[in-house]
């Protein structure tokens, strides 16, 4: 028997949330990151590895196994994971003590629209790790009743995340980020009892991903379990129309909350697409495409013109995110390999450049006491080096080359561009958006006159724990902007198979003649 590593990699962060819980102001804070820490070593240590798979069975009435597995794309995914939890644990190293920015600390008054956290700081901390450790076995569960119940038990951290720190609405927004998503696990979970019914129809039922893939269904039946899944996934990407529930969460949450939902938990939702709706139902997949196509390509425009009208930094940064994952869902349902294989790095790049973007305006935030783009103006004079790497972190969100997401969307557009031209040449248009929401908030924020109250609140650049926070961000999206080879290698076989389950196959080139 092999070392069992993937339960270790899921295991440690939430062994050490416990634990973080039971030390309190005892050293917790240093426990935390230490765990997040060692949790990112194993992280890394596991993408060279093959023969990973765990298997041990759990429920043998049912056919529900305890097994996990590690593809290229979930190695990617656990590699964004254990990356940007010590990051945020760092930046949120004060979260809870009470302290109101330029204030004396301990002053549990509101202040500048932020409520006194209910929670500790080390609160904050083990609810993170247990999110880390919940995500990761999301990622990596090759039993479907496995992934189901830790896609479901990512909620809990995550609403008290919401619930306990943040804005004056933090209870209305993280109330409503449990409905929808609760509404998205009871739709899944009805798929979910429908595949196990189908396979216990067979005479040995199995919920094991491998067994379920493939399954003989009725095209009717096909059909509406997709549905369930994909409804499901798509709160949780999220997409147009159920989205509504991720500006208000932003804007309330944290920007260390917000970094772990947007750039972690919700890759949930492509995740699933490719691993479950392409692998159970083909058919359906291929028949839903243009239904899909059109929502993506909405999501893409919709985000984008909302992200330039947002008077909110935070709700702009969300928006964004309902843009990208627009792109990401079009690159899945292009069926094309290079489309696959780029909305698989997106979501590493996405992950990059969004929690970058929030924690840059968590600083601005902490600085002027609000994140609304008209109480700022001229910061860059006054705060050069923030304004700097809010500058690098915006070019990557809108694709800059060299920077981590361009390669991810320009194979997705070349790959969707073959097989779906004119949803193609509608998305790129949100690549222009993208320019002018990214430079008009750069512009309002940190150019022109200094404005009296930036000049009263921004008195300090980033101090070295701060630099700590994004200079790993910076140099990460350098280096897979750069680099993307390793990446793009590890995730290509996990699009060839997603193309095999769809019984697709790449348009073939067209070659011209030179005008014979």
């Amino acid at each position: 028997m092999t070392f069992p590593w993937l339960t270790l990699v899921g295991l440690l962060p939430i062994a050490g949330s416990l634990l973080v819980l039971v030390l309190g102001g005892r050293g917790g804070k240093a426990v935390a990151l230490c765990v997040a820490l060692a949790d990112l070593v194993l992280g890394v240590a596991i993408w060279p590895m093959d023969s990973l798979a765990e298997r041990h069975s759990w429920i043998g009435a049912i056919g529900a196994w305890y097994a996990l597995d590690a593809d290229g794309m979930t190695k990617l995914l656990v590699l964004l994971t254990v990356i940007l939890v010590p990051i945020v644990l760092l930046a949120e190293w004060h979260v809870g003590d009470g302290r109101v920015p330029g204030r004396k600390a301990g002053r549990l008054v509101e202040t500048d629209g932020v409520l006194p956290p209910r929670w500790s700081t080390e609160a904050f901390m083990a609810l993170a790790l247990m999110l880390e450790g919940f995500t990761l076995y999301v990622f990596m569960a090759s039993d479907l009743l496995l992934f189901y119940i830790f896609f479901e038990a990512t909620l809990i951290p995550m609403y008290f995340l919401v619930a306990g720190w943040g804005g004056p609405g933090r209870t209305g927004a993280a109330l409503k980020f449990l409905l929808y998503s609760l509404l998205g696990g009871l739709v899944l979970l009805a798929g979910v009892i429908g595949m196990y019914a189908l396979s216990a129809g067979r005479g040995a039922p199995s919920l094991l991903t491998s067994d379920l893939t493939g399954l003989p269904m009725s095209t009717g039946t096909e059909r509406w379990l997709f549905a369930a899944f994909f409804i499901a996934f798509a709160i949780k990407a999220p997409m147009v129309p159920v989205h509504t529930w991720l500006p208000d969460t932003a804007e309330q949450a944290r920007p260390g909350a917000s970094s772990l939902l947007v750039a972690t938990l919700d890759k949930i939702g492509t995740f699933g697409m490719i691993r479950f709706c392409l692998a159970f139902f083909p058919g359906a997949s291929t028949w839903a495409t243009p239904f899909v196509l059109t929502l993506a390509v909405i999501s893409i425009l919709y985000g984008a013109f909302m992200a330039i009208g947002a008077k909110n930094l935070l709700r702009l940064v969300a928006y964004t995110s309902v843009s990208h994952f627009g792109f990401m869902v079009l690159g899945i349902f292009s069926f094309t390999t290079a489309s696959l294989t780029g909305s698989i790095f997106y979501m590493l790049g996405h992950g990059f450049s969004a929690a970058a973007m929030f924690l840059v305006v968590g600083f601005l935030a902490d600085r002027r006491g609000s994140a609304l783009v008209a109480d700022f103006g001229g910061a860059q004079k006054l705060v050069p080096v923030l304004a700097g790497v809010f500058l690098v972190s915006g070019l990557a969100t809108l694709g800059l080359p060299g920077l981590a997401n361009f390669a991810g969307e320009y194979l997705i557009m070349s790959g969707a561009w073959s097989r779906h031209l004119v949803f193609v040449a509608v998305a790129v248009v949100a690549t222009v958006l993208a320019a002018v929401y990214v430079m008009l908030a750069y512009q309002r924020v940190f150019t022109g006159p200094v404005t009296e109250a930036s000049e009263k609140h921004m008195t300090r650049d980033l101090n070295g724990r701060e630099r700590a926070v994004i200079a790993p961000l910076i140099v990460l999206m350098l280096f897979f902007g750069l680099v993307p080879k390793p990446a793009l290698d590890l995730v290509a076989p996990t699009a060839q198979q997603a193309m095999v389950h769809v019984s697709a196959s790449d348009p073939a080139p067209s070659v011209s003649n030179g005008g014979k």
